[in-house]
């Protein structure tokens, strides 16, 4: 039966352990001294040697005949353990099997002495699984262990092990594999087991594998069907898209042109590549040129080595640092918004319209882009502004008598203290209201112009003429000074609709100010002997000169509602 390669190229002694030297020395030492301990804790990530040491280390305890601290591989025990006939080693699964009960078991069998061998071995993988009364469950056995007992955990996250675990164990950390050391790993199974390995695939599935030898292997047996494994071969097996595809294609992102980054995108989709390892290897492309910019000298170790010193050199001359850093920040946003993606496509083409065009974001780094940019001196290319067409001039007011509010000479009604209604209330915060006590009466300086029936052949809908606001004659203010100098005396309400040249009209005469109001809610607004007086007390201090003000109210079929009394009582309105 067909055994995987990376079971049947598994280390069988501590020697044979790639790339842990550190770890491998040390436990050599322990047992060729016999100063063992009762537990040991591996740390480390996924493919990188925790398991096989701790298979190892339980041989080489219960081995007859130990070589300088390595199992002989030759007597009962080593093959017992080998081959799982040894029931005194005992490998659990701490994902499955992570319940109290489970210690619970653990700890009754363990108190029994072993059968077969001189130790009692637990191997707890994936030990950060256990729930928290699992954990209390063991730490009793764990503190306090039998002579003849060994418990060796090993766990790919630290930070999920209790400390009162942790200091019961002798801690040792696995490290990522160099990938020349996984390389050459590679180059000997390839040769092994008579497999057409080119050097640059090996150091291919080396790059891949992230630092871990079983992830390496097993890419290599996935790859092992192809007549010579060569790196068209690799990236065909791992759907990737290869660096002259990532280098392309970022190629595209430092010419900002986003509709060839797109048709790159698009070729490499149809081809069946991976989304989230195209923007990885994006990424890893950009560190690399991060990395040149940063260090040019001492940067290539830290390198990934997919590409040439030339090749980054190159990149590294088309990107700024803070570009590099704004980039790898959104594919990486783009990476994790993958996972949860309806559309992967449509997610990877966002980051790279983004990418090609910084100013299309609104986040902290696309400003800082912009800012960069000024500062270079290079702002990107802005769309033509729209032509700019004035608007048209306002129509003058008729030379025609304008219709004012037709006074009927009726009966007039009782006083009322609430404020006039109109068919446009004007809003809660603005005046218009009538005080509790009366304010001082000026003299009359206003002239109310008797209303004339209106014309026969003019409809009460007929249109309103433009606002218009004459200019002012040589030392009279302007309409815009005037009502500057009333913003400290009137309220803001009062203000806009003073400001509102849709709403009222204004001339200046020899030495008057004529207002023509163009419709009931300005009147209501305006035609008030406070805000009058205001006006007029401004545009004579401005002027340097008293001046009368002239009120003139128009506005069709929406007339105001005003009884002859209530006009009759406005001292800056006079009947003519």
């Amino acid at each position: 039966m067909y055994q995987a390669l990376y079971r049947k190229y598994r280390p069988r002694t501590l020697d044979e352990v790639c790339g842990q030297e550190h770890i491998t020395e040390t436990l050599k030492a322990q047992v060729a001294s016999g100063r063992l301990s009762h537990a040991y804790l591996f740390i480390g990530t996924r493919g990188t040697g925790k398991t096989s040491c701790a298979k190892i280390l339980a041989k080489a305890v219960n081995c007859e005949h130990p070589v300088n601290g390595n199992p002989c591989c030759q007597c009962a025990a080593c093959r017992g353990i080998d081959d799982g006939s040894v029931m005194d080693v005992v490998e659990i699964d701490a994902a499955s099997n992570n319940g109290v009960d489970n210690i619970r078991a653990l700890r009754d069998e363990a108190i029994f002495s072993p059968a077969s061998v001189k130790k009692r071995v637990y191997i707890v993988d994936e030990v950060h699984m256990l729930s928290i009364a699992a954990f209390n469950a063991l730490l009793k056995i764990l503190e306090e262990p039998p002579e003849h007992l060994m418990f060796i955990l090993a766990t790919t996250e630290l930070r999920k092990v209790p400390a009162t675990i942790l200091s019961r164990c002798q801690r040792y950390s696995f490290r990522r594999l160099d990938a020349e050391v996984i390389s050459k790993r590679l180059d000997y199974i390839a040769s092994q087991e008579g497999f057409k390995l080119t050097k640059g695939a090996s150091r291919l599935l080396a790059r891949l594998a992230d630092g871990g030898m079983r992830d390496a292997i097993s890419l290599l047996d996935q790859c092992s069907s192809c007549e010579v494994i060569d790196e068209n071969a690799v990236l065909e097996a791992t759907g990737l898209a290869g660096n002259r595809r990532i280098g392309e294609l970022l190629t595209a992102i430092s010419k900002r042109d986003a509709a060839s980054a797109l048709e790159y995108f698009s070729v490499l989709w149809k081809d069946g590549k991976d989304p989230a390892s195209l923007l990885s290897d994006l990424c890893a492309l950009m560190r690399d040129v991060l990395l040149q910019e940063l260090a040019p000298r001492g940067g290539v170790a830290l390198m990934s080595g997919a590409y040439d010193a030339k090749t980054i050199e190159g990149f590294a001359r088309l990107f700024t640092k803070e570009e590099l850093l704004r980039d790898m920040q959104r594919a990486q946003d783009a990476i994790a918004a993958l996972r949860d993606s309806p559309s992967p496509r449509t997610c990877v083409e966002l980051c790279l319209v983004s990418l090609c065009d910084p100013a299309l974001g609104a986040g902290m780094t696309d400003l800082m882009a912009r800012i960069s940019r000024l500062e270079a001196g290079t702002p990107p290319p802005r769309a033509p502004a729209a032509e700019f067409t004035p608007l048209a001039a306002p129509v003058s007011v008729p030379e025609t008598e304008p219709e004012p509010v037709t006074v009927f000479e009726s009966e007039p009604e009782p006083y009322r203290d609430d404020p006039p209604v109109s068919e446009e209330p004007p809003p809660a915060d603005d005046g218009g209201y009538i005080r509790d006590e009366p304010a001082p009466v000026p003299d009359p300086v206003g002239v109310y112009y008797e209303p004339e029936p209106p014309l026969p052949d003019r409809p009460d809908n007929a249109p309103v003429p433009e606002p218009e606001v004459k200019p002012a004659p040589v030392g009279m203010p302007s309409w815009a000074e005037i009502t500057q100098a009333l913003s400290g005396e009137l309220k803001s309400g009062i203000l806009r609709a003073l400001g509102d040249t849709s709403q009222l009209n204004v001339e200046f005469r020899e030495s008057s100010l004529h207002l023509i109001l163009l419709n009931s809610f300005i009147t209501t607004k305006l035609n008030t002997p406070e805000v009058l007086g205001s006006i007029r007390a401004a545009a004579s201090r401005l002027a340097g000169r008293p001046l009368d003000i002239e009120v003139t109210i128009m506005g069709g079929g929406r007339q105001p509602t005003r009884s002859v009394e209530e006009l009759r009582g406005n001292p800056f309105v006079k009947f003519v």
